[in-house]
């Protein structure tokens, strides 16, 4: 199987997860396929042990039952091999979401795990909650939480606050990120206890839409370049305003042009969704 499958991730699982999961689904299916063909082979050598026996009792030569019985072992063999020969499909993710994070997920499958690079560096949208007033340890409600502020910023300081993060910006990534440092992720570094620093990058903050505003709670929708942490995003707009920030929920909507009402649930994923709703590139 190849391709590449949208999937819509739920809150509460991490993207090696999804995978996971995906990967158990096709290596179930492959394996019923060949443990299906094993059994017609075998089957098929009973059928022409039994056949043989029947023209022996009408009259022809008598069968070679050794020879029959060792074909039909042999073939029983052959066919168990090729049912224990059955490979871990390759399945791979194009851009993690955190666990407490939801929404669209591009999966590469087979060949495609080699072009994954096709699709990591696309535009992606997402709808963003974040609480003002507090911060957190990773930037998100994983993490732990801790007051800074009861001041509640006006809707007008709000949106000049937000219009200034709008074009290109340096970002600083979250220390709990994959991102490598010196050969090792940085949210191991970081859980260890050890002292991360990560450089300051350029990324595009394309929009800040559909701003909604209710006391902690800001809620708006952002399209950004490949590379861009929201968590990060938040807690620079946090700053910014004085009060602190932290991401409380976040959905991704569209990768490029893949949008999340074309992605396949989780929920009763099986072989045959997966094989009519994996896509390929046209050439």
């Amino acid at each position: 199987m190849d391709g590449f499958l949208l999937v819509d991730k739920p809150t509460g699982i991490s993207s090696f997860g999804v995978v996971a999961r995906v990967r158990r689904v096709i290596y179930e299916a492959q394996k019923q396929e060949a443990l299906a063909t094993h059994e017609d082979k075998v089957q098929g050598a009973g059928e022409q042990r039994t056949e043989a026996y029947e023209q022996y009792s009408e009259g022809a030569a008598q069968p070679a039952t050794q020879q029959l019985a060792s074909s039909q072992n042999r073939v029983a063999g052959l066919a168990r091999e090729q049912v224990l020969a059955v490979r871990r499909p390759k399945v791979g993710h194009t851009g993690t979401l955190d666990p407490a994070a939801s929404g669209l997920m591009i999966l590469v499958i087979g060949t495609y795990c080699k072009r994954a690079a096709e699709f990591s560096k696309l535009d992606k949208t997402y709808e963003v909650e974040l609480t003002l007033g507090a911060t957190s340890t990773t930037g998100d409600i994983e993490g732990e939480i801790t007051q800074k502020s009861s001041r509640q910023p006006s809707e007008i300081e709000l949106e000049e606050v937000l219009g200034r993060f709008v074009g290109q910006i340096m970002q600083t990534p979250p220390i709990f990120s994959a991102i490598k440092v010196d050969g090792q992720r940085a949210y191991k570094l970081a859980r260890a206890g050890k002292e991360v620093k990560l450089q300051a990058r350029p990324v595009t903050i394309h929009d800040i839409d559909n701003i909604k505003y209710k006391y902690p709670k800001l809620n708006f929708t952002t399209s950004v370049s490949s590379g861009t942490y929201i968590r990060s995003l938040v807690e620079d707009i946090g700053k910014e305003l004085g009060t602190g920030a932290y991401m409380s929920a976040l959905k991704r909507t569209k990768i490029d042009n893949y949008e999340l009402a074309q992605a396949v649930g989780l929920d009763n994923l099986n072989a045959e969704i997966i094989q009519k709703d994996t896509q390929h590139l046209q050439k």
